[in-house]
């Protein structure tokens, strides 16, 4: 006899007490209707097994716990004698996922965050969560300004009980913003304030940074900016009472109205300390910006309490508390200010950790670390630890922790968390030249070998005018202590035939070793010596000059070039600096017992400050001297050239100086260069750390040694550039224009330098 239990079981679900069968001993359990699901899935969530009592209760559980699974969509629990038979129909598989109309989104993007609501290929469909689904895109193209945007879903059955999920979407446009008002404004104008806005109305470059449509997260960050611009000028009570954003009937305006109460201005009276200070109040005092009778700044307050807190951590105080506490006189818009200070308890670091480096070894970066194991924390030497390890160049990311050693009050660990970058480069170049057409030069080095921070490079230029092979090498820790050592050994050969220099050929071989000693944290002294052997040919064609050089000082001569280099590098960042300088001093000079005697000095002097947060200011200034001594001339294959990508973009590389004056139009370079450049660097939104653009102003010249010093023959050009470390690699060009150019300059607007990383 088989009787059905539904009826039975859903007045079981509401508690009924009477039972619909008499109570069983279960000899089997059959489950029937199942395709995707296991028979054992369904068995697990029963209550009761063979040869236990079956009871009503016992299936209005069964049932309420497989409808709970969300596998099904009908379940039904027949009794046929003593067995127990489990009819279930399953809910469809999701098949497919479609997306007609979408363009704005990725689709493996809107996959992914439709898979945290529930809908995804191989899932069990569940139409209630087909709305949530609906909602989720909807919310996506909301992120994006589309508020017109339209959803259409369509369910297809398919065989083997699966569906296919269709979105049609019809995205429109992007509302944008058409007004921001600033109501309430009276100290400044409403433009001023707009202006510290992210979220602007449309603009030239908004097609781009997407600041014209609407989003919660920059209204919220462009109001904290409004209320840092008030708090750093007086306005201590400064409010924003409400904010409304409104769109427009077709969804394609949006109006921002912000309504502010911006107070009184108020100005500080005095500056207390107060607290236990373990470093001398006088000393700290010195740190406080913020002085009596000035005009309140929450900015400088900050500063303030940040420099005390710096200071203490220098100690060892890792979790100093500083707070300023105000006391406001309304009446007289004055306001004091006691700053307590509690240096809580000095900490020592257990253990310094090293993570994400999977290809440099562990060494490479701790003996970047100026912070010690075991000694008494120091903020500043932390921070210090944290720019020499992002000034290695090996890595895209560098991030330093500190988190207190837990069950402790005085140990903390020092957690260091890198991001690798390929540190091989293997660098092209390109240019071209009247005869040449193109010209190509290449250099592979490895800046990390093996993961070991030493460098190893091997130079190829194929070009028709310069052929170089060389092979370099250098240790940056010879000795423990950080005293470098390397050497170099290379051939060249020069034929200028092809090019805008004048014409000879050269062969040079040679080789060296060099040793370089560190000063300081950011100073450093090195020292090279070498052997070098150059011959030269002359021509009929060549300048009368070379001709003369050869003829006095012989055909091949021998040198003994040393080299001395002191820099100094506070760069806060290896690619793409914001602040900091860089120097760097050199001598090169061909001693005594070879054929040459000659000096060459140069000084470079590199200087980045920070505008704001996207914008930089690069200073860069580059001088060069040289001549010889003890009767011998300078070298004409040793002078300066200018002109190019690095110098004075806008002319030709090497065409800047003499030219014209001796023979011909054939460019001699000369002993005496100056180079400036000035360039305003901004990152582009999203690629901080990989690309940035900007304008530049050149000035730069070139003198023979017979020239006149004349700062009004300095060459002059504008334009722009941009560098991006990209897939490919790095890459750098720049579109210049001369400002002053002459007869016997020549001009090329677009210049670049491509290097692509392996």
């Amino acid at each position: 006899m088989k009787k059905s239990l539904l009826p039975a079981l859903i007045a079981g679900l509401f508690a009924m007490p009477a039972l619909a069968f008499s109570p069983f001993v279960v000899k089997d359990i059959r489950v029937e209707g199942i395709q995707r699901t296991e028979a054992g899935t369904v068995f697990s969530y029963l209550p009761v097994k063979v040869g236990e009592t079956f009871t009503d209760e016992k299936a209005a559980q069964a049932i309420k716990s497989l409808f709970a699974t969300g596998f099904f969509k009908d379940v039904r629990i027949d009794v046929e004698g003593n067995v127990m038979v489990v009819v279930l129909q399953e809910r469809p598989a999701i098949a497919s996922l479609d997306f007609v109309g979408m363009k704005e989104f990725e689709k493996d993007a809107i996959i992914k965050a439709l898979k945290e609501v529930g809908i995804a290929t191989g899932r069990i469909f569940d139409r209630s969560l087909l709305d949530k689904a609906e909602q989720e895109l909807k919310r996506q193209y909301l992120t994006r300004g589309k508020y017109a945007a339209r959803i259409t879903t369509t369910v297809t059955p398919l065989e083997r009980n699966r569906v296919g999920v269709n979105f049609t979407i019809v995205e429109g446009d992007a509302a944008k913003i058409r007004q921001i008002n600033i109501v309430g404004a009276k100290a400044f104008p409403e433009k001023e304030l707009q202006s510290l806005f992210e979220l602007t109305t449309p603009g030239w470059l908004t097609w781009y940074n997407k600041n014209d449509q609407y989003s919660r997260q920059k209204l919220s960050a462009d109001i904290e900016k409004l209320r840092s611009f008030y708090l750093d000028r007086g306005y201590m009570e400064f409010n924003v009472e409400s904010t409304q954003v409104s769109i427009s009937p077709d969804k394609q305006d949006v109006y921002i109205t912000l309504n502010i109460v911006e107070g009184e201005r108020f100005k500080v009276a005095s500056v207390k300390l107060a607290g236990d200070f373990t470093i001398p109040e006088a000393e700290l005092r010195k740190l406080v910006s913020v002085r009596p009778g000035d005009v309140f700044s929450r900015e400088k307050l900050n500063e303030s309490t940040k420099a005390i807190v710096d200071r203490l951590g220098a100690e060892g105080y890792a979790f100093a508390n500083v707070n300023a506490s105000p006391e406001i006189n309304r009446e007289k818009h004055l306001v004091d200010f006691t700053v307590f200070v509690d240096p809580g308890k000095r900490v020592y670091v257990r253990r310094i950790n090293v993570t994400g480096n999977t290809k440099t070894r562990d060494e490479v970066v701790r003996r970047e670390m100026r912070q010690m194991e075991s000694a008494w924390y120091d903020a500043q030497k932390v921070q210090s630890s944290k720019e020499r390890i992002d000034r290695l160049g090996f890595f895209t990311e560098v991030a330093v922790e500190t988190p207190p050693v837990q069950g402790t009050t005085d140990q903390l660990d020092v957690n260091v968390n890198v991001t690798e970058k390929p540190t091989g480069n293997l660098m092209l170049g390109l240019g071209t030249s009247s005869s040449d057409k193109v010209i190509l030069s290449g250099a592979i080095s490895q800046n990390n070998f093996m993961g070991s921070g030493n460098n190893v490079g091997l130079q190829v230029n194929t070009s028709k005018s310069n052929r170089t092979y060389s092979v370099s090498y250098t240790n940056p820790y010879f000795t423990p202590d950080g005293v470098s050592q390397g050497f170099d050994v290379y051939h060249r050969t020069t034929d200028t035939s092809s090019t805008d220099l004048a014409y000879y050929k050269s062969q040079s071989t040679g080789g060296g070793i060099r040793f370089g000693f560190p000063i300081d944290e950011y100073q450093s002294f090195s020292f090279g010596v070498a052997a070098d052997t150059t011959s030269i040919d002359v021509y009929d064609s060549s300048p009368s000059y070379y001709k003369k050089y050869v003829a006095d000082f012989g055909k091949t001569n021998i040198s003994i070039p040393l080299t001395l280099t002191w820099a100094k590098d506070t760069k806060n960042s290896f690619f793409f600096p914001t602040k900091g300088t860089y120097q760097r001093a050199s001598l090169e000079v061909g001693l005594p017992g070879g054929d040459l005697t000659y000096y060459r000095a140069n000084y470079q002097i590199q200087h980045f400050l920070p505008l704001s947060k996207r914008f930089t200011l690069m200073l860069n200034g580059d001088l060069g001297y040289a001549g010889g001594y003890s009767g011998k001339d300078l070298p004409f294959f040793k002078n300066y050239y200018a002109g190019g990508v690095n110098s004075v973009r806008g002319f030709k590389t090497s065409t800047l100086g003499t030219s014209g004056t001796l023979d011909g139009d054939d460019h001699l370079g000369g002993n005496r260069k100056i180079v400036g450049n000035a360039e305003l660097l901004w990152s582009l939104p999203g690629f901080e750390r990989t690309a940035r653009v900007g304008l530049f102003f050149d000035a730069g010249q070139v003198y023979a040694s017979g020239d006149k010093f004349d700062l009004g023959e300095l060459r002059y050009s504008t334009g722009v550039t941009a560098s991006w470390v990209s897939p490919i690699g790095p890459l750098k060009f720049s579109i210049g224009t001369p400002l002053n150019k002459k007869d016997d300059d020549e001009k090329e607007a677009f210049q670049f330098q491509l290097g692509t990383t392996f």
